[in-house]
């Protein structure tokens, strides 16, 4: 399975960044290029997205297995995930930790969330957009509204509308992420069980407002990643290196040095 990759700066450690579901390697582009001054950046269109491969199911162990074919025990990376890219992150450093010299996790926890997110109902506004009768990108952002009211939302998740020479489509694999939306949800715990904890240096960065890294769920996190600690960035929210990006950058540009 190939996974599409951009690549970055000439010298340095090496930090690979995993986006999250709908997003693609090049929205971490601003914030890679800062890093890059003095580290070498992989920027990865995750499974299921952008232009890299499908297949015909979702799961965090074969996307974290997927992903660490990019790396090598001999140039450990410094690995960066957001939300479902940070939870596949995890994952593979848990099963690869010879791969992983540190990790940064944004904004998502190493637990199985129990309530069905508003994914799902974007999921569902994007698959009943007509593309057939679509003329223009601005008919789309219309035609989402009421699935996605928010408008940087629907700006993002419009960055997946691709016109070819067949018409428009989605990037994203639709159909899986739509069927598996639970598993994306999920944590692979008993395929991780029997596994030490990862005992590299790990950061969790989570936004104020968003309540996908709580206290409750410390006890996971200090149980998978000993050697971690904890910075809530204010004025963000889920998408905390969107929403805050010159502080997200000050952050981690600390955590890697």
């Amino acid at each position: 399975m190939a996974l599409h990759t951009t690549s970055l700066g000439e010298s340095g450690p090496l930090v690979a960044f995993c986006h999250g579901l709908f997003g693609q390697g090049k929205n971490w582009t601003s914030i890679a290029k800062a890093v890059a001054t003095d580290h070498r950046v992989l920027l990865v269109d995750m499974p299921h997205h952008g232009r890299s491969d499908w297949t015909d199911s979702f799961d965090y162990v074969d996307v974290a297995d997927q992903v660490a074919e990019l790396f090598s025990a001999d140039d450990p990376v410094a690995l960066v995930g957001h939300s479902m890219g940070g939870k596949a992150a995890m994952v593979l450093a848990l099963r690869h930790p010879e791969l992983v010299e540190r990790l940064c996790v944004v904004d998502v926890s190493p637990v199985a969330y129990r309530s069905r997110s508003e994914f799902s109902g974007y999921i569902e506004g994007m698959q009943a957009l007509d593309l057939l009768g679509l003329e223009r990108r601005a008919e789309a952002d219309e035609a989402l509204v009421e699935a996605v009211p928010d408008p940087t939302v629907r700006s993002f998740l419009l960055q997946n509308l691709r016109r070819g020479d067949d018409g428009w489509s989605w990037q994203p694999n639709l159909t899986v992420l739509g069927r598996d939306i639970d598993l994306l949800g999920g944590w692979p715990e008993e395929a991780l069980a029997a596994l030490p904890p990862y005992d590299g240096r790990t950061l969790w960065v989570a936004g104020q407002s968003s309540g996908y890294v709580r206290d409750e769920y410390a006890p996971a996190m200090d149980r998978y990643f000993p050697r971690n600690r904890r910075v809530t960035i204010k004025g963000a929210g889920h998408w905390v290196h969107s929403e805050q990006p010159a502080v997200f950058t000050e952050v981690l540009r600390r955590f890697l040095a």
